[in-house]
């Protein structure tokens, strides 16, 4: 699929939500801020929101020979923080989702690597994984059984279905961002990360901290296709860049505490939401993202009634009832684009409604903190977890024939 031109220098914060907001406008999405202000007033918010929206990070029980073998490792991981429309299939043979699968992989990357093996999370060891070790390091079964062809009664294993397709497409992103670092020098991706944290910190001593951000994030797109999550929507350009947005917001979280830290640390207080498959999902299911006057989600796409919202509202009782507004909702690519847009635009004004709710004492609500809540309230309540994500095609299927990394800039 045709991608747009990235960005202008200095505009991608900007881009990211002009575009989205431009999409909404041209697709017929609307925001409810009435629907935002029920939400903030929910049993089901404000019983949970301070436990979910803590901000926990991503930590893992590892003991790391450096913070830049940390940096890499969570690089890595941000780097494959996509997936979610697999949650059912990886769910039913490892009891987790995507983003678990993606942790017990570099989990595993980290463990096993030795002298002989290699280190699989430097350029070269991902560069040269096979979708065969990947799927051993997961720990998932890449095969599915088919009855043979002609012998009745028989079956046999062969490899595909949804969990093979959810692993090919980490490896080609693994073997691609490999040799791109490998063509470019960088021995692993935590490098080029501290090296753009670097130049981002030479622009903030220029005294514009937001440039400084901007510019870390133009840097890692520009070098990692995978980092590219960006598309044309009826020849507009949309730009998310949810996963540099994701990395971004660990790399703070991380070391931001640490005194000295150890690489710059980037401000992540203006940075729009990591709009991914299921705080796009729940928005619609809450009635904050209103989809019925957008013709391009029209057919086959019910609207939240009211019933089923404030079901979703009420603070959960000791016996709860899974409830699916859809049944297993799909969308096209240009569909889950749309709706990550309409993400970004309603996560943008939690903060502004929350601080205008007369009459009552709310907490602190930023954009981090309401897509942390988002992240844990569906693994917090079986209902929010069965209304499951909207499945679009992956930026990381598209092929790219990214040359090395320009360095011109260092």
């Amino acid at each position: 699929m045709q991608a747009p031109e990235l960005p202008p220098t200095g505009q991608y914060l900007q881009c990211i939500r002009e575009s989205a907001g431009n999409i909404c406008q041209h697709s017929g999405i609307s925001i409810e801020d009435k629907n935002i202000e029920c939400l903030l007033l929910s049993e089901a918010f404000k019983s949970s929101f301070n436990k979910l929206s803590a901000l926990t990070g991503v930590a893992l029980p590892l003991k790391f020979a450096s913070p830049l073998d940390e940096l890499n490792l969570l690089s890595i991981l941000a780097l494959l923080n996509f997936g979610s429309s697999f949650d059912v299939a990886l769910r039913a043979q490892t009891g987790h989702g995507a983003s678990n699968a993606i942790r017990a992989l570099v989990f595993s990357m980290y463990i096993t690597s030795n002298s002989s093996d290699g280190d699989f999370l430097s350029s070269k060891g991902i560069q040269s994984l096979s979708t065969a070790k990947v799927a051993e390091l997961i720990g998932v079964n890449v095969h599915v059984e088919k009855p043979h062809s002609t012998i009745p009664g028989v079956t046999i294993g062969e490899l595909g279905g949804p969990v093979y397709q959810y692993v090919q497409l980490v490896t080609k992103v693994l073997n691609e961002t490999g040799r791109i670092l490998l063509d470019s020098g960088y021995p692993n991706l935590g490098f080029l990360v501290a090296e753009a944290l670097k130049e981002g910190e030479r622009a903030r001593s220029d005294g514009n901290q937001y440039a400084a951000v901007d510019l870390v994030i133009e840097r890692l797109v520009r070098a990692i296709p995978a980092f590219r999550d960006m598309t044309l929507v009826d020849g507009e350009p949309l730009y998310i860049f949810s996963k540099v947005i994701f990395l971004l917001d660990v790399i703070s979280h991380r070391f931001g505490s640490i005194s000295p830290p150890p690489f710059p640390i980037p401000d992540v207080t203006n940075l729009p939401v990591s709009a991914d498959g299921i705080n796009s999902a729940l928005l619609v299911h809450l009635g904050v993202v209103n989809i019925s006057q957008a013709a391009v989600l029209k057919t086959g796409w019910p609207v939240a009634s009211d019933n089923a919202v404030q079901a979703l509202l009420a603070q959960p009782g000791d016996k709860e009832t899974e409830t699916s507004l859809f049944q297993e909702p799909t969308a096209t690519r240009q569909q889950a684009f749309c709706l990550r847009a309409a993400t970004v635009i309603a996560c943008d004004r939690f903060p502004d409604i929350a601080k205008n709710v007369h009459g009552e004492s709310l907490p602190a609500v930023t954009v981090r903190r309401i897509n942390a809540w988002f992240q844990g309230i569906v693994k917090e309540r079986p209902d929010y977890r069965s209304l499951g994500v909207f499945i679009g095609g992956h930026q990381s299927e598209r092929s790219s024939c990214a040359g090395p990394l320009d360095r011109s800039r260092n």
